[in-house]
């Protein structure tokens, strides 16, 4: 089943800054009863379809000067490196007394080998993993350590505990799908860049708002059940090794992105407000859904993707998940069409290294249906993604 029909939330829609305060504080493993609002919506389902196809013409895209620049989006300043202790807490969230991995790690060695000593301790046993733990915080400063242990109030699905678990040995293949996923985003956003506006355009100078990096990751696994695959808040993913959406390398990917979006709406509130979606797609969401309610055919046209579920309606408009959660959908909606055009273009590189092997955007792209559609397209291309466009214009 290809990626693009599988949905990227099970228990509830996700976890996202306003739940934060909710989650057991502290580093000693203690037991924790941790409520959280989750969504009463049926079990999810994917809704079978064929991939979509479309013939792209390369000519569309603005035109690339790595050599101008103006061509290069603004980068908003990233925070600062986290400290050896900092990283040491996340690493080892599970353990009350931090002396015995000090110890191992002493202060005289060198600070980048002792950094790395850290994480040859926490993934001990498997040195492949330790590495690409490694790699996710030396090129992107990804902090991959594990979750406190508490236990989720998952509403009608009752308490869930949730304890610390690493992705070493046969759950090796976590680590690496997502390392493969930061490698793509790395690789997405310079290209995104590289076809900035050029000249007098006004969207020329505007910030490149998506944050993918720095983050902190925290590996757990659900115990008797199969969710939450993945939760965020307070730029913290955390990530079930038991999730049931894990699936494949694009499933890893597109979910991360869907809970990459999660951080950045709660990370740029209006004035007054609680998250960007909000104030930005509340208008049309509500429009949308005051004219068809639930009804599948009547909302085709405007979700942004086809998950359907089971026994609702479509993930972006399922009652009790929000606009919230049709704004990450939109998020990735948008990633994928420009994804597709990117690395199908000759300067850009497929994940398989094959230039222009990658799927075409889906046809007609997203912005060119509904009204409503190209409005809430504008706004995330432009909040977001530098205002930055490189699919096709609607007619062209």
């Amino acid at each position: 089943m290809h990626s693009s029909w599988i949905l990227r939330a099970a228990l509830f829609s996700s976890l996202v800054v306003a739940c934060s305060s909710q989650r057991p504080a502290g580093t000693n493993g203690s037991a924790a009863t941790v409520s959280v609002a989750a969504s009463s919506a049926p079990e999810p389902s994917t809704l079978e379809a064929p991939a979509a196809s479309a013939n792209v013409d390369a000519g569309a895209l603005h035109p690339v000067n790595p050599a101008n620049p103006v061509n290069r989006v603004k980068e908003e300043a990233a925070p600062p490196d986290p400290t050896f202790d900092e990283i040491a807490t996340v690493l080892f969230a599970d353990r009350a007394n931090l002396s015995a991995v000090t110890a191992a790690c002493p202060s005289s060695t060198p600070p980048d080998a002792r950094v790395r000593c850290l994480f040859d301790e926490r993934y001990r046993g498997d040195a492949a993993a330790a590495s690409l733990a490694h790699e996710l915080y030396v090129k992107w400063r990804v902090v991959a350590g594990v979750e406190v242990a508490h236990t989720m109030n998952g509403g009608y699905r009752g308490m869930i505990r949730i304890e610390p678990a690493l992705p070493i040995k046969t759950e090796r293949k976590h680590i690496e799908w997502i390392v493969s996923a930061m490698r793509d985003f790395e690789r997405f956003f310079a290209e995104l860049d590289r076809h900035a506006p050029a000249g007098d355009d006004a969207s020329a100078s505007r910030p490149k708002r998506y944050r993918f990096k720095p983050i902190t990751l925290r590996f757990m696994r659900s115990v008797a059940a199969r969710t939450p695959s993945a939760y965020a808040h307070d730029w913290t993913v955390a990530w079930n090794l038991a999730g049931s959406l894990h699936r494949s390398p694009d499933a890893v990917r597109e979910t991360l992105f869907h809970e990459m979006f999660h951080l950045n709406d709660y990370a740029h509130p209006p004035p007054g407000g609680e998250a960007w979606s909000f104030s930005a797609l509340g208008a049309v969401f509500d429009a949308v859904v005051k004219k068809c309610g639930t009804a599948i055919p009547c909302l085709a046209p405007y979700s942004p993707n086809d998950t359907i579920v089971r026994g609702g309606t479509y993930y972006s408009f399922q009652p009790g998940n929000g606009v919230r959660e049709y704004a990450a959908e939109l998020a990735l909606r948008y990633y994928r069409e420009q994804r597709a055009v990117l690395f199908s273009h000759p300067s850009a590189e497929s994940p398989s290294g094959r230039a222009g092997s990658s799927p075409k955007p889906p046809v007609p792209s997203f912005k060119c249906g509904p009204p409503e559609n190209a409005r809430a397209w504008a706004s995330m291309r432009d909040e977001f993604f530098g205002g930055i466009d490189v699919v096709p214009p609607c007619g062209s």
